[in-house]
């Protein structure tokens, strides 16, 4: 096991925990179909009441995900050659903006009746982007980034289907792959976050193993281990279960959570210490095993 028990069964309920949410948000966000008439013409329209101007496009969602996987790529490409010039003071207005964004989001799913809820939402927001940011508290990382996944994936899930939904997770994974195992850049991004911007996207557990604990007591400098688990791997199936949930119901939707997180925690338990490893694979895979269950029942 690369983690104790303990710190492996944290990062689990804090998985989960976002899923959870994730599925309130993005109800919140339920689709909602109205008719208008336009020219004599009367044409269903479609509607998600996201706020900040986050309605998706009217087009179909292969074009939708051909956009997203290039929006990726970008972004990826980016981050990697801002990385490289150490340009952190843009990368940490960047990583500030989506945090807003997508904290903002979630908040606002749950004040939508209130009057002027977009701007409330944004004014809780910020204060918690500036802790998370600036003051670096682990308690306000951790809480903070469960609510800004649900957020992503509240955008996201408006823009696929099924079937876009899952080429997407089958592209992630052979990403997570070969960033993690022969590129080895997932690693490098994941320490430069931490190291430099001191900003890190996911959920981060520091703590000091029983080795270290000696040193400890004769007040000696230890080492502490990180626990961590990517946003991305948290997103993701987020975004799976909306789409489910938007498509097929609840139930379906509870069986792609509870797979993807059996799946996750089986990663932790057979996994070693000191090695890395793509987790969307694993999730990916326990995703499909919730799929095909919710179809058979």
């Amino acid at each position: 096991m690369k983690h104790s028990l303990k710190i492996t069964l944290i990062l689990i309920t804090m998985f989960v925990f976002a899923q959870l949410i994730g599925i309130l948000v993005i109800h919140q966000y339920s689709p909602q179909t109205s008719q208008i008439s336009l020219n004599g013409t009367s044409t269903n329209v479609t509607s998600y009441n996201l706020p900040y101007g986050f309605e998706p496009p009217e087009q179909d969602a292969s074009t939708n995900i051909i956009s997203i996987i290039i929006s990726f790529a970008l972004a990826i490409t980016l981050l990697l050659i801002l990385m490289k010039y150490k340009v952190e003071l843009f990368l940490k207005l960047w990583f500030g903006a989506v945090i807003i964004l997508a904290l903002s989001t979630t908040i606002f799913s749950f004040l939508k009746p209130i009057q002027y809820a977009s701007l409330i939402a944004l004014i809780i927001a910020l204060p918690l982007a500036y802790l998370k940011i600036i003051k670096r508290n682990i308690i306000v990382h951790n809480v903070t980034e469960l609510l800004i996944y649900p957020g992503i994936a509240a955008i996201f899930v408006p823009l696929l289907n099924l079937t876009t939904c899952v080429i997407l997770l089958i592209l992630i994974s052979i990403y997570d792959i070969y960033a993690v195992w022969h590129a080895k850049f997932m690693q490098k991004m994941a320490k430069y976050q931490m190291s430099k911007l001191k900003i890190f996207s996911g959920f981060l557990i520091p703590y000091i193993q029983k080795t270290e604990l000696t040193k400890l007591k004769n007040k000696k400098k230890v080492k502490l281990t990180v626990a961590i688990l990517g946003g991305g791997d948290v997103v993701f199936p987020i975004i799976l279960s909306g789409v489910m949930l938007n498509f097929y119901g609840l139930i379906p939707e509870l069986l792609v959570t509870i797979a993807s997180t059996l799946s996750l925690f089986a990663l932790f338990m057979f996994s070693e210490k000191g090695k890395f490893y793509p987790a969307m694979p694993f999730i990916t895979a326990g995703c499909f095993v919730g799929l095909i269950l919710g179809f058979l029942l």
